[in-house]
């Protein structure tokens, strides 16, 4: 009788091992940025569970460090909020050992103002807030450059800091903010323009194509991307991720949600 017993549980223990693999090859967490890309994930998770059965659970992080960290926990599966310059930053500082799995969406930096409509008519010696962030403030000082409102050491590539701006002829006043609090200094009296991330700027209700007195175009290089630990890149279940967030349905949903200040990079 004992040795039936003990059979029994370890019939059902196995049981609930395959039950338990089962459910993960089904099940996928994926970590964002919190904010306008929710509304997104909803569509991807819809779209993963129709075609291919795939649960999708969203950790949503409100910084660009979180995300990273917890993929190389294994907290998540991939995450899903940063571009390629980023990445290969993070990669380089934090020794991450991640792969892409796919290309998402180009997400236009602009510049806002709340006193002024055209960029000529910015006075010299205006206050101007960037974000903290190594590869956002390069950015957006590519950005500025772009405009002719200063020129950075060109050896620096996609990641030029205020101490390698080599002209700046009106003469402007850099101040660095944490990048969610980069809306709110709109409302400063001192500050003249603010150069935003897209998916910030959304949650203020403020559009790039819309709002922005200048912004990225296609040209540029800051893809996101959806990311996953190195060796894990044919995982069906990651697979099934990429295709399902490549879709039309998502498309789509991504242009609704950004009102059209997304471009599609896959």
């Amino acid at each position: 009788m004992k040795k039936i017993l003990v059979l029994s549980l370890l019939a059902v223990c196995a049981l609930g091992l395959v039950g338990c693999k089962q459910e993960d090859a089904h099940t996928i967490k994926v970590a964002i940025n919190s904010g306008p890309d929710q509304a997104v994930w909803d569509t991807v998770k819809q779209v993963a569970k129709d075609k291919y059965q795939l649960n999708v659970e969203v950790v949503s992080f409100n910084d660009y460090v979180q995300p990273n960290e917890a993929l190389a926990n294994k907290d998540v599966d991939a995450n899903a909020f940063q571009s390629v310059p980023y990445l290969e930053m993070q990669a380089k500082e934090r020794g991450y050992k991640f792969a892409i799995l796919g290309k998402s969406f180009i997400f236009p930096i602009a510049a806002y103002s709340s006193k002024i409509k055209k960029i000529d008519q910015l006075p010299n010696g205006a206050t101007v807030t960037i974000s903290n962030e190594a590869t956002t403030l390069g950015r957006s000082l590519l950005l500025l450059q772009a405009q002719g409102l200063i020129t950075v050491d060109p050896s620096k590539g996609l990641l030029p800091t205020v101490l390698d701006i080599k002209a700046n002829p009106k003469n402007l006043q850099f101040v660095l903010v944490d990048t969610p609090q980069l809306t709110r200094s709109l409302d400063d009296p001192k500050v003249w323009l603010s150069v935003i991330n897209n998916n910030f700027a959304s949650q203020a209700g403020l559009s790039a194509a819309r709002d922005g007195l200048f912004m990225e175009g296609k040209a540029s290089p800051y893809l996101n991307v959806l990311v996953v630990r190195e060796g894990d890149k044919d995982e069906t279940k990651l697979q099934q991720l990429k295709q399902a967030f490549q879709s039309p349905e998502v498309e789509a949903k991504a242009n609704a949600v950004y009102h059209g200040d997304v471009i599609r990079a896959w």
